[in-house]
């Protein structure tokens, strides 16, 4: 194979990580957007629109992971305020509604150890690199990646929620290929979720590289067996040197 030049990177589990119990932090971020959509003005009855509002979450997360398209958070509330009386609200409103919800979480998202020193390390070694993230909000993703501190290491971050697609959808990696002018033989793909990072990666023709170490969970499980990544590793700080030895091989 051609030697690598490229990286695409997943974000949240590969280079970052949830430190929060999901169903409590989203609660409390549900509750604060509730509060600051009240703040505004917008009488709403608080069970009904938390009730509402995760039930059209749920749907919504089910449509998209079969469909592979991103229809965004923005889209899912301004369809239930729509219909709960409040039509035709502006992103001056629901922009920074969603920032009030994302702040919860975003709290709660911390760097990996050896992001900063593995990413030192693959710059130095002259990759160019991006971020490719499935994410229902890019304003979200963005900030995410600038609190961690790597915005200056990647040529690009693109969200699904941005793109319209989502992985494993080929599409979203053909972005960042153009973006570089690299053929897919020329990039790996590095994330921890198999039927998204590793499973898209091989349909748009790029090496796959699994990080397994927060790769616990239902839809790995799921795919255990059937999608097989090009190389495996436990963590991050083992990148290049498992580069090095792709590219000695080559």
């Amino acid at each position: 194979m051609p030697a690598l030049q490229g990286l695409m990177f997943d974000l949240g589990g590969t280079l970052i990580y949830f430190d929060g119990d999901w169903p409590d932090v989203l609660a409390a971020a549900n509750q604060e957007l509730l509060g600051h959509l009240r703040s505004l003005g917008l009488h709403l009855d608080g069970e009904r629109f938390l009730n509402e509002f995760r039930s059209s979450l749920e749907d919504y997360y089910v449509q998209r992971a079969s469909e592979f398209i991103e229809y965004t958070t923005t889209r899912v509330l301004r369809t239930l305020l729509a219909e709960l009386g409040y039509p035709d609200l502006t992103a001056e409103i629901l922009t920074p509604a969603l920032k009030t919800l994302y702040a919860v979480s975003q709290a709660h998202w911390k760097r990996e150890e050896d992001t900063l020193p593995t990413l030192q390390a693959l710059r130095a070694a002259g990759y160019r690199m991006g971020v490719i993230s499935n994410a229902s909000d890019d304003a979200d993703v963005q900030t995410l990646v600038n609190n961690a501190g790597i915005r200056g290491y990647f040529d690009f971050v693109l969200s699904s929620a941005a793109c319209g697609i989502r992985k494993p959808n080929p599409r979203i990696f053909e972005i960042g290929l153009k973006h570089w002018g690299l053929s897919p033989s020329q990039v790996a793909m590095v994330g921890d979720t198999l039927g998204a990072d590793i499973l898209g990666a091989r349909n748009a023709g790029l090496y796959s590289i699994w990080v397994t170490r927060r790769a616990e969970k239902p839809g790995n499980r799921e795919h255990a067996g059937t999608v097989r990544p090009d190389k495996q590793i436990s963590t991050l700080s083992e990148l290049p040197n498992m580069l090095e030895g792709i590219s000695e091989s080559s």
